[in-house]
């Protein structure tokens, strides 16, 4: 358990001043209006596709790979979009960490509270499954004045962002777990609390089945739902938010619980995952972190990568 931290005089040593001078300067960008910071985050978005081409270059070949229908031309049209949403999200990060709660909260609007409220009201703790879309530190925050809630989180190198993070993410919410403390998110979700986890990425072959994502039918997915969900008292249920397109705010849904789950036959119970992910995706492919190298890790160590053009 990671409690909120305190501020530390060696934070101020040279090596964290360059550190100091970006986020100062995203500090200052985060009381711009908010309309103001989307077209920034579009325009630093578009600059993202033409000077970190990698990255964009990842977004294209997952797109490929998830939608092979598509024709080059919409792939592409995606891919811009989706680098525009992700200089958004560079943005929104301030909006996240330092917004006041006025001014934050009345961009929230929530669907479907009553299937997080039900196992609430039931005594049980909830495995909140969220996924890897361009909105998730408003997420974060937003999330923390409908119920809040704990989350696992991967600590960063750089102290100064560490302190920053952490304080960020936990400003409406309880507190941080770091992700390889798996006692300590079971025993939250045990004591009825709302933990949410992101099981929608490539962590490598530990705790990993290959099942079907997309057109890829052997994708490297995460039995971390399983472990968590296997908790006593433990509702296990999905929820997105999405950036509306109007710019008045985020939409945050919350889904039906899954039912008989986990099952016992691993596969089934982390395709049943990945369909859900599918899903969310569906609704707002754009908004989706697809620079991730997400087909990362083959079924055999062997297996050429997906990501080679040949």
């Amino acid at each position: 358990m990671i409690e909120k931290p305190s501020f530390q005089a060696r934070f101020l040593l040279p090596k964290y001043w360059l550190t100091w001078l970006g986020v100062g300067l995203l500090y200052f960008i985060s009381w711009l209006p908010y309309k103001w910071q989307l077209a920034l985050g579009r325009g630093l978005g578009r600059l993202f596709y033409k000077v970190v081409p990698k990255r964009a270059e990842v977004a294209r070949r997952n797109l490929e790979l998830c939608f092979p229908e598509l024709s080059s031309e919409a792939v592409e049209t995606l891919v811009k979009k989706n680098m525009e949403n992700t200089g958004i999200a560079f943005f929104e990060t301030g909006m996240a960490w330092w917004w006041p709660n006025w001014r934050i909260r009345r961009k929230l609007h929530v669907h479907g509270l009553e299937h997080l409220q039900t196992p609430q009201n039931e005594g049980k703790g909830v495995l909140l499954l969220l996924f890897h879309f361009l909105s998730l530190e408003v997420h974060a925050r937003l999330q923390g004045f409908i119920i809040p809630g704990v989350g696992l989180y991967r600590p960063h190198n750089n102290a100064v962002m560490e302190f920053l993070q952490t304080r960020g993410r936990g400003r409406s919410n309880k507190y941080m777990i770091p992700r390889t403390d798996v006692r300590s998110m079971k025993q939250a979700i045990e004591q009825g609390e709302v933990a949410g986890y992101l099981p929608d990425q490539d962590y490598g072959r530990r705790r990993t089945v290959f099942a079907p994502f997309f057109a890829v039918e052997q994708a490297s997915t995460t039995t971390g739902t399983l472990l968590f969900a296997k908790s006593k008292k433990c509702a296990v249920l999905p929820t997105t938010c999405y950036r509306r397109e109007d710019g008045t705010g985020y939409d945050v849904t919350f889904y039906p619980e899954f039912e008989n789950f986990p099952t016992g036959d691993d596969i089934a119970d982390v395709t049943r995952v990945n369909q859900m992910v599918e899903f969310a995706i569906q609704q707002q492919p754009d908004q989706y972190l697809w620079v991730h190298r997400r087909f990362k890790t083959r079924p055999s160590e062997d297996d050429p990568s997906l990501y080679k053009r040949s």
